[in-house]
């Protein structure tokens, strides 16, 4: 049955208004066909209950087929795009805010100091190194030259212990695939060693070589879809081919097992992590200098998380949430690793520990306080020493530095404020401003207020909403609501330049702080998993429906958006709730909830949703997974988002998804695709994407929602 959507194409009646121009549109639709898409005779038996699943063809990205209905799919949205008459004046605008010198944290290696920076619009940030801390650096790396289009991105950099060689990650298209490279700082050449098929690895170092963990080579075809299996540790000696890379370890008894490394600062031990999921991990160590060949277990279960920190020659510190929801930090010595040897350094407090860095004979604590940072000082022995006076209430990207050095840098970043970098005395706790950003932007027009409301449940969650000060709660800003609530991952208050063009129009953003997430602890996360993830959904409904009775916003001027299980969140969310949002965007969303285990890294997710082939677990993940939860209705203006090079969530879902909705959307609003080439699930995309990206979200939003844009508005 073919459906048809309906669009405006608007004519600018340009009027004054103050100093500044508003825009008031005169719509007239116009009529548009979604492409067809074949369905298919293709039924699975669930335990007894036929799942039909028509659109099984989409899964073949490799397909003529497939690849056909990309390019007509893609023909329709960039059609609809190119009649938003603001389009263009927002990607002006971005570019006009992107373009300044943005900076990381420094860092210490050798006797060097490097930082990445990027111009402004560069697609890639670039590697600089000087041993002046105060001196504009020399380029190290830069990953604009990997490629013409700038898809191709640095993932990774580890320095060896002298500080003469790098080793480098290199990412093509977005892809979680990377390649690695060795180069040596002191003649600036590229040494002919070439690492392939890494993925979920780094390099660590021991004398003229480095471990490494990596995935046998896949079939021709499957690169991007095939099912990952057989992860391996491998040492990799400086000057010999890939292939005499010596076997450190392989599960082949359990071949959906990660295995990660890593070597302690002084080189003496392989601290050796084992997982089969996002939480929980078995711990092994080898002591290099005694008995390179024998893996000596620490933990054998996947209760609990262990991540390591540092060692003092024997002892291991590491954090855990073993017996402590919200982590502690304990000592292991490896001589005697038994679990009833080992000594709590700094107990579990109310707050949730993030991380620890050790720097100047001190511990920095990162915790979250009410899903914000929060930064404790201490000694050695674990014997709190003070807090770190942070700017205000925001993120902290923990402090970096030697540990044996008393300088430290660490950046601080909120919703209004983009990040600054501060430098840190470890002996007076002294802290000055290092690099401030100059973005054309009036943070202090703007203001961040953080809500609490009850969930369905009665559960009180938080979120932050940002705004123009003094802007009037009239029911009739556009909002856009942002939510994540999964895999322990906490979101925190960060500043988006792409949500610019929204505060400046009088718009709203707004993060949900659900379930799911590790905002709150091992029990928040948990209490968003499995048959109890209709929890981050009520969540995140609750959420959307405060805004609304509060006068925030309206369900016409309502938008939601989510990217991976962020994607799920909202394919979730408007299959449940059509009625309640103007606008959505499932963005690389985990969309079938029956078949995401059988692609790449999929099946790591399980302890997050379960498996479809456990038949308790079927009968919840049936009910909310968006794909076979569509329904003949009208549903809200949707633009699905995803890629083509997306290895971790592969774009099949969300072909599938808009497939289906396309089918049975009964509304006027349109339901559109946009899948973009040579990128992947996000990490190391170009800054020219990013940017047209983010332009099309919100020409999308606005236009959807009758709203007019300026690109400036008077304060």
């Amino acid at each position: 049955m073919k459906k048809y959507i309906l669009f405006f194409a608007a004519m600018s009646i340009i009027s004054s208004c103050s100093n500044s121009k508003k825009e008031s549109l005169e719509f007239k639709k116009v009529e548009v066909k979604y492409p067809e898409t074949r369905m298919d005779d293709v039924i699975d038996d669930y335990h007894g209950t036929k799942v039909s699943d028509p659109y099984r063809w989409l899964e073949d990205d490799n397909s003529e087929d497939t690849k056909s209905w990309v390019v007509n799919q893609n023909k329709s949205t960039f059609d609809y795009l190119s009649n938003i008459p603001y389009r263009k004046d927002i990607k002006e605008r971005l570019e006009e805010v992107w373009d300044y010198a943005k900076y990381s944290s420094p860092f210490k290696e050798g006797d060097t100091y490097y930082y990445y920076k990027n111009d402004g619009l560069q697609n890639q940030y670039v590697l600089y190194g000087s041993k002046d801390i105060k001196a504009e650096g020399q380029i190290i790396l830069d990953p604009n030259k990997f490629s013409d289009d700038g898809t191709s991105s640095l993932a990774g950099t580890f320095f060896d212990k002298s500080g003469r060689y790098l080793a480098y990650l290199v990412s093509e298209g977005g892809s979680d695939w990377r390649t690695g490279y060795i180069k040596d700082l002191k003649t600036g050449k590229i040494l002919d060693d070439k690492i392939e098929w890494v993925k979920f690895s780094g390099f660590s170092w021991r004398g003229d070589g480095f471990f490494y963990s990596r995935f046998p080579e896949p079939k021709e075809g499957g690169e991007l879809s095939a099912s990952n299996s057989n992860h391996s540790l491998y040492y990799h000696k400086l000057g010999d081919p890939q292939s005499e890379d010596k076997l450190i370890y392989v599960d082949e008894e359990h071949p959906m097992r990660n295995v990660y490394a890593g070597t302690t600062e002084d080189e003496r031990f392989l601290i050796i992590s084992l997982t089969e999921s996002t939480s929980g991990n078995a711990l092994s160590f080898i002591d290099l200098d005694k008995n390179p060949d024998e893996i000596i277990p620490v933990v054998t279960t996947f209760d609990a998380d262990y991540n390591y920190i540092d060692n003092d020659e024997n002892n291991l510190l590491l954090t855990t949430n073993d017996g402590a929801p919200k982590k502690k930090v304990i000592s292991i010595d490896l001589n005697n690793p038994a679990k009833s040897n080992w000594k709590t350094i700094i107990p579990e407090n109310e707050d949730p520990l993030n991380g620890i860095s050790i720097v100047g004979g001190k511990m920095f604590a990162s915790y979250m306080h009410n899903a914000s940072s929060l930064t404790k000082v201490f000694d050695m022995n674990g014997q709190y020493l003070s807090d770190l006076k942070l700017p205000g209430i925001g993120s902290g990207g923990g402090v970096g530095g030697k540990k044996t050095d008393n300088i430290g840098f660490y950046s601080f970043t909120s919703f209004t404020r983009p990040s600054t970098i501060y430098k840190l005395d470890t002996e007076t706790m002294e802290s000055e401003i290092f690099r401030e950003p100059n973005v054309d932007f009036d943070s202090d027009a703007y203001e961040t207020k953080q809500i609490w409301y009850e969930s369905k449940d009665g559960t009180k969650v938080p979120m932050f909403a940002t705004m123009r000060k003094g802007l009037k709660m009239d029911g009739k800003r556009p909002t856009l609501l942002y939510g994540y609530g999964g895999f322990d991952i906490s979101i925190t208050p960060s500043f988006s330049l792409t949500r610019i063009p929204l505060l400046e129009n009088d718009g709203i953003y707004v993060v949900a702080n659900i379930r799911g997430g590790g905002e709150f602890g091992k029990d928040w996360h948990q209490a968003g998993t499995k048959e109890r993830k209709q929890n981050v959904f009520d969540d995140f409904i609750g959420a959307a429906e405060y805004l609304i009775e509060n006068g925030y916003t309206s369900p016409e001027k309502l938008a939601i958006e989510g990217g991976s299980n962020g994607g799920l969140l909202v394919g979730a969310c408007m299959t449940q709730r059509p009625d309640l949002f103007a606008v959505a965007y499932p963005r690389v969303g985990v969309l079938d909830m029956l078949r995401y285990h059988e692609f790449t890294i999929g099946h790591f997710w399980a302890t997050d949703y379960g498996r479809s082939d456990d038949p308790e677990a079927f009968k919840y993940l049936m009910e909310y997974s968006p794909l076979h939860n569509v329904k003949e209705t009208a549903y809200p203006a949707t633009m699905i988002m995803t890629a083509d090079h997306d290895d971790r969530v592969v774009p099949a879902h969300s072909f599938k998804f808009a497939a289906e909705l396309q089918r049975k959307h009964t509304g006027d609003d349109p339901v559109l695709i946009r899948i973009e080439t040579s990128a992947g699930h996000g990490a190391g995309k170009p800054t020219s994407k990013i940017i047209e990206e983010a332009s099309d979200a919100i020409g999308f939003m606005f236009y959807n929602m009758n709203e007019d844009y300026t690109k400036s508005v008077d304060g």
